[in-house]
């Protein structure tokens, strides 16, 4: 089956789930190269969000790969979209998700991919509750990422330049001995030497290449 790049203008929520839906698990469920491990990318710019998925293995030696475009009018329900999007895929087959310039990521996309072992986020913004379940949700206590090993972080905001939003977040991921690495990259924002090293004692690794901070 040929690779597939679709693009959708200014759909609803119900064109999603009874129109696209199908068609989109149909294609998944033919194709075996969708059945293995995978990795999935969103991105948001202008009134549009793309949703890729790859296969990430070498074999079979001809790739696949999935992009939907959903273009809007105007940019609205960016969070809900995102999430029906991601239910469109083999999500527990997801192993590494990218993602770029989506304003928050939703708790129920996450959920959805329960065997993410590498999360990339570029241009995103880091603030309280960053990659952590509502605390009155029906998914308060738990890991949104329990199979996480490596989150990288490029060009990113940190809100009120707090990085206790991070920090708070490490605490919680590593909880009952899980390892996490972590790579923070870009032009910015510095990143204070006493905060880089209360998050070398959080994690396995960290690589840091941004101004003002060494990884020694």
């Amino acid at each position: 089956m040929d690779s597939a790049d679709l693009t959708v203008f200014d759909p609803t929520m119900e064109d999603l789930s009874q129109t696209l839906g199908p068609y989109m698990q149909d294609y998944f469920r033919r194709d075996v190269r969708f059945q293995d491990g995978l990795v999935a990318s969103s991105s948001f710019a202008s009134s549009s969000i793309v949703t890729s998925v790859d296969t990430i293995s070498a074999l079979p030696a001809v790739p696949a790969y999935v992009t939907v475009t959903v273009v809007l009018p105007v940019p609205h329900a960016v969070k809900q979209l995102l999430t029906n999007l991601i239910t469109l895929i083999p999500g527990e087959n997801v192993l590494s998700f990218i993602v770029d310039f989506v304003p928050e990521l939703p708790e129920e996309a996450l959920f959805m991919m329960p065997n993410i072992n590498t999360l990339r986020l570029s241009n995103v913004v880091i603030s309280e509750g960053f990659l952590q379940p509502n605390p009155n949700g029906p998914r308060a206590n738990t890991k949104l990422l329990p199979s996480l090993q490596l989150l990288h972080l490029k060009d990113i905001t940190v809100n009120d330049n707090d990085w206790s939003h991070l920090t708070t977040y490490l605490v919680h991921q590593t909880s009952n001995d899980q390892t996490i690495s972590l790579e923070v990259t870009g032009t910015f924002p510095p990143m204070y030497r006493w905060v880089a090293d209360e998050i070398r004692g959080l994690v396995e690794e960290l690589t840091v290449t941004i101004p003002g901070v060494s990884n020694e």
